[in-house]
């Protein structure tokens, strides 16, 4: 059996891979599928292709997010069987081996295909949701509307928040409004600060999600978050920040900086598999994502810009590391 995968070789250059691949010798609890659509995830991927991840060695194949159909079962009992259509936290490659003991779904016969692996980009947005103090008819903002912080603005919208988007690029913009996200700004951080109190009535709002990664980002809307607030940073944040600590850190302390709250939201603070001592996991988010998406209260199609063979990996990264209003949501079609 020959199977193709995408490479990170080195810095900035990627491959497609052939090479055979054997199916044979599973584990019980293993299984191999065969890749039905892989999404990028920008963000982690570009980051890993710049070879600045420690956790990610070169050469190496990325991707997190799958659907795919099983070609081969281990011996072990479980529900799975050949030719089912399953979710998955797969890689970049045609075929792979995985196990069934973590986050392996089986696919609602009614769902649309191109959307399942955006369900691993709308669990990883529900963690700031989960750690939030979100209620309903809050105001919240949220910074940053690539595909987290637009999954993130949806969740708190249908968590019943007044969400307030703010983004640079007017593309992203375009595709929140047909997501459906209320209210939009575009501009930076201290354009919005004015945008923010004054749909708010002066007092800024309850909780702000931080979705850019960008430090100065997160530091800059310390000013329209309300007293007694939080900001929940879902970006990772990735680069150097040169500022006054001490500046930042009053705003945590002092009443009269506003008490904010600092939360991180990283989706591996929950378990995968469900557990009877903690309510949440990653397991019972993506069910949950999955019905969001099924009865269409989660929008996934408008955030779909480009679907492409394998082949065209190198085009994929290099569109989405220099022309981000044109590459979004890109999908690999392993058919």
């Amino acid at each position: 059996m020959k199977n193709k995968r995408v490479v990170f070789s080195s810095p900035w250059k990627v491959e497609l891979l052939e090479e055979d691949f054997n199916p044979q010798n599973l584990r019980e609890d293993e299984i191999v599928v065969k890749k039905l659509y892989t999404l990028i995830s920008p963000g982690t991927e570009l980051a890993c292709l710049s070879g600045n991840e420690s956790w990610f060695s070169m050469p190496g194949t990325p991707g997190y997010a799958a659907v795919s159909e099983i070609v081969e079962v281990g011996e072990d009992e479980h529900s799975f069987r050949k030719g089912d259509i399953v979710y998955h936290y797969g890689d970049h490659s045609k075929y792979q081996k995985v196990s069934v003991r973590g986050n392996v779904l089986k696919v609602p016969e009614t769902m649309n295909l191109r959307w399942v692996p955006f369900t691993r980009m709308a669990t990883v947005a529900a963690t700031s949701i989960r750690v939030s103090n979100i209620e309903f008819g809050d105001d919240v903002g949220v910074t940053g509307l690539g595909l987290i912080g637009n999954m993130a603005a949806q969740l708190a919208q249908l968590q019943g928040a007044n969400v307030i988007g703010i983004d640079l690029s007017g593309k992203r913009l375009e595709i929140a409004e047909r997501c459906g996200v209320f209210d939009l700004h575009n501009g930076d951080v201290s354009s919005a600060k004015a945008h923010v109190l004054d749909k708010t009535n002066g007092a800024g709002v309850s909780t702000h999600i931080e979705a850019t990664g960008i430090p100065q980002v997160g530091v800059g809307s310390l000013e329209w978050i309300a007293k007694l607030g939080e900001i929940v940073f879902l970006g990772s944040p990735r680069g150097e920040f040169n500022g006054d600590i001490t500046d930042v850190l009053n705003y945590c302390h002092l009443y009269n900086r506003g008490c904010i709250t600092f939360k991180g939201a990283h989706e591996w603070r929950f378990p995968i598999e469900p557990n009877e001592f903690v309510k949440h996991s990653l397991v019972r988010n993506s069910n949950i994502v999955f019905d969001l998406m099924n009865r269409n209260k989660l929008q996934v199609e408008p955030l779909i810009s480009h679907v492409l063979a394998p082949e065209q990996a190198g085009l994929a990264y290099e569109g989405l590391r220099n022309y981000k209003d044109e590459y979004f949501g890109v999908l690999f079609d392993w058919s």
